[in-house]
């Protein structure tokens, strides 16, 4: 590091004690309290989401920190095409790193950039999901954010005033078909679970099977009076 210089009013100044030494006040952080001083006196699980400039696209990253260190990321993104590129990237860049190098590395897309930052404050802050989780979570524990199947909870609906709404995915799944009632109001709807599927063609299952397999209904489907596909009616 380089020298300190002090300027010449200041060396000329007598010294004069400080008799108040602010200390850091104690952050919650895996079920202790914390009086973080150092990057390695912290530690926690949390999530975040960014986006970038144009708001085009954004990230959900969630990181599980020990002792200052990323040991777990799950990257998350959503709209842009490119940005699932940088989230691999994103993905083999940041464990292994101090939240202070992660927050200083360019994780290729500013989507992700900003949701680092995002987590940066949340965790230095004592504002993690495990703040009062006793040793906090394992390495492992964000795969938890995907259920089965090991898929992100995706929502995607498409609406036009002229036509109304149009359920793509959801969280149970890909749509198959929309359930509406005299009304054409819709009640409820059919999906196929993909991430269960794949899973079983991998297996082996036929894949005709595997899709009849992990169909199911929500809602009031089976009372529908009209069912219809929304990515064609």
């Amino acid at each position: 590091m380089s020298t300190i210089q002090i300027s010449h009013e200041v060396e000329q100044m007598c010294p004069i004690a400080r008799g108040v030494k602010g200390e850091p006040a104690p952050i919650p952080q895996e079920g202790d309290w914390t009086k973080a001083k150092k990057i390695e006196d912290i530690s926690g699980l949390t999530h975040g989401c960014g986006c970038c400039a144009p708001q085009q696209g954004t990230c959900k990253l969630t990181l599980n920190v020990k002792n200052g260190i990323i040991q777990e990321a799950l990257v998350e993104t959503l709209g842009c095409s490119g940005m699932t590129h940088s989230a691999a990237m994103a993905g083999e860049i940041l464990p292994g790193k101090t939240i202070l190098e992660a927050l200083n590395t360019d994780l290729v897309c500013d989507a992700i950039n900003v949701a680092m930052r995002e987590l940066f404050l949340q965790i230095v802050y004592g504002r993690t999901q495990t703040a009062f989780s006793e040793n906090g979570l394992p390495v492992g524990a964000g795969l938890e954010d995907l259920g089965k199947g090991l898929r992100s909870q995706v929502g995607t609906i498409f609406s036009t005033k002229q036509k109304g709404p149009r359920y793509l995915e959801v969280a149970e799944g890909y749509i198959l078909e929309l359930g509406l009632d005299s009304n054409n109001e819709i009640i409820g709807y059919k999906f196929v679970h993909l991430g269960k599927m794949m899973e079983q063609i991998k297996k082996g299952v036929d894949p005709k099977e595997a899709f009849e397999k992990n169909i199911g209904t929500y809602g009031r489907f089976d009372d529908a009076v009209k069912k219809v596909d929304p990515r064609k009616e």
